[in-house]
């Protein structure tokens, strides 16, 4: 029996080596298992990745922007401007020019008015009121008032010497002037030519123009207006 004895050594270590593999690929078997397991339910979520960061760029975390807050802005009125009521009076007073009135002494020449405006005083002193009828006329009116003359008296050539043409009358010119009342026309007859004012026509006693020179006795009178020839 003492023969046999040699041979069970090397068959007990190979028995142990195996034994040990064998234990070995059990628990490498229940290692590999166990990490599928804690895998698959999320044991190993808490692992990071090492990640190199040598060739990574510098990144810095942008500071953090408040939320502008909205302010209510106020509510913003609209005011509708008044508007002025502006009468038809008013209106054609801005946008037109004023015309003079036939009885203005300043529409009339500055000659026929400066004597004008001493005769008058000196009519007033003498207890004579006087004003003037008609003075400064448009040449419309001028040919309106020669027109209504043709008719009334049946021809041109009547009715010019009591109106002449526009382009003739002294009245467009401002410088005629047709005196009131009657007494006014009776003392500016006989003291105008103190002032350089004379009567001019002997069927007109209103009609006075600054014909002569003051302190000198008036032109003799025309028995009444004439048109040019070519009228």
């Amino acid at each position: 029996m003492t023969e046999h004895l040699p041979h069970r050594a090397p068959r007990t270590r190979l028995l142990s080596v195996a034994g040990v593999v064998g234990v070995g690929a059990v628990a490498g078997s229940l290692l590999i298992w166990h990490q599928q397991v804690g895998d698959a339910v999320g044991l190993g979520g808490d692992k990071r990745p090492v990640v190199s960061t040598n060739s990574a760029p510098a990144y810095s975390v942008p500071p953090a922007t408040a939320t502008p807050t909205r302010t209510p802005t106020a509510r913003r009125t609209t005011t509708t401007p008044s508007r002025t009521t502006t009468s038809p009076t008013e209106k054609s007073t801005k946008t037109t020019t004023q015309v003079p009135r036939e009885e203005d002494i300043d529409a009339l020449s500055p000659k026929l008015q400066s004597r004008l405006k001493k005769a008058f005083a000196a009519a007033t002193a003498d207890g004579v009121p006087i004003r003037i009828n008609s003075g400064r006329r448009s040449a419309a009116k001028q040919q309106r008032l020669l027109n209504e003359a043709i008719e009334k008296y049946g021809s041109y050539a009547a009715a010019t010497r009591w109106v002449l043409p526009p382009q003739y009358s002294a009245h467009v010119l401002g410088k005629a002037v047709d005196i009131a009342p009657a007494a006014a026309m009776t003392w500016l007859d006989k003291n105008g030519w103190r002032y350089g004012i004379c009567r001019r026509y002997d069927n007109e006693p209103w009609h006075f123009e600054a014909i002569t020179t003051p302190g000198t006795k008036c032109p003799p009178r025309e028995p009444h207006a004439l048109a040019k020839a070519d009228n």
